[in-house]
């Protein structure tokens, strides 16, 4: 057992859209988020892993606040945000923020990087124009910025350094709970490695919790503390980061982890890479949503949904994860 405080609680969250299938024909669903459920510790990272359409961003979009759930349960330090009145998710958003994909798009080229760290603070914070200055500045030299970039535009800066520029704009709120979509994605190898360990002494110094959502595992293994693999809208596996990369159960999550380079031998001579593409979400597949690109697929996996079930360490939703 753990004296780690919870910080959130998430339940059965599902999101639906419908959507128009063409003229006089029935609108559809989309199920991007179909019943996923964890827990996060405070201070701790939750990696969530996953094909482009699984619905990591949209449950990044969920926890933050930006979209309002279709069902389900969120709750942040005790408060539910998933059904809160727009008065509380006033006063919780600040708890709650985000680092975007893509560090070019997500910082405003018109305003200097002085007004783009204080704009956090006149939204949420009654402080004077001095004490934000002085709180963005001491932020700048936290990520690794100097004093005259203060002044300075976006397009002045590499993408790593607007990477540093928007982490610590999501931290000038103090939040508990710091959201990073595809953070590293877009940089430079080389510049990945120093964005992520600037988020994890970040972690150590103030004690934020990530949701770090990645389609990089190699990534992912060297930030994350529990992994939680997405497919379809729906949670596959979910565990410890170790149990994860050492005994996968579900053969999704073999598939992904086949896809990632590896330098041990062994590891790289065990294969499986999954058949065929991603089903449309607007058509899934009866029963297993993965039976159609899984060698291990029986007549069961083809008519019943598999429950997420605690198998040795970890939780998998697989008929066959005993066996595999």
């Amino acid at each position: 057992m753990t004296d780690t405080p919870q910080l959130l609680q998430v339940e059965a969250l599902a999101k639906h859209y419908p959507v128009s299938t063409g003229f006089f024909k029935p609108r559809a669903l989309v199920r991007a988020l179909d019943g996923v459920s964890f827990q996060l510790d405070a201070g701790k990272t939750l990696a969530v892993v996953g094909e482009s359409g699984c619905g990591k961003t949209t449950l990044a979009r969920q926890i933050t606040m930006i979209e309002t759930p279709t069902a389900g349960l969120m709750r942040l330090d005790g408060t539910d945000i998933a059904s809160a009145s727009a008065e509380t998710l006033k006063r919780m958003r600040p708890q709650v923020q985000m680092v975007f994909q893509n560090p070019y798009a997500s910082l405003n080229p018109r305003k200097r990087i002085g007004s783009i760290l204080e704009e956090p603070l006149i939204i949420h914070t009654t402080l004077s124009p001095a004490g934000r200055g002085e709180k963005a500045r001491a932020m700048m030299a936290r990520v690794g910025l100097r004093p005259e970039h203060y002044g300075r535009y976006p397009h002045m800066f590499s993408g790593g350094q607007r990477q540093r520029i928007a982490i610590a704009r999501a931290l000038m709120t103090d939040p508990k709970l710091v959201v990073a979509d595809e953070p590293v994605s877009a940089l430079d190898v080389s510049i990945q490695a120093q964005v992520l360990n600037l988020l994890m002494d970040l972690q150590q110094e103030t004690g934020v919790a990530y949701i770090f959502v990645s389609h990089n595992l190699a990534v992912v293994e060297h930030i994350a503390d529990e992994v939680l693999v997405m497919y379809l809208g729906r949670v596959v596996e979910q565990g410890p980061k170790r149990m994860i990369f050492d005994s996968p159960r579900h053969p999704y999550t073999q598939a992904l982890l086949s896809a990632t380079p590896r330098v041990d031998v062994v590891q790289r001579k065990a294969r499986f890479i999954a058949r065929g593409e991603l089903p449309s979400p607007l058509d899934p597949p009866p029963g297993c949503a993965f039976h159609r690109r899984c060698p291990h697929t029986i007549d069961r996996c083809k008519q019943q949904v598999p429950e997420l079930r605690m198998i040795g360490s970890h939780l998998a939703a697989c008929h066959r994860a005993e066996e595999i």
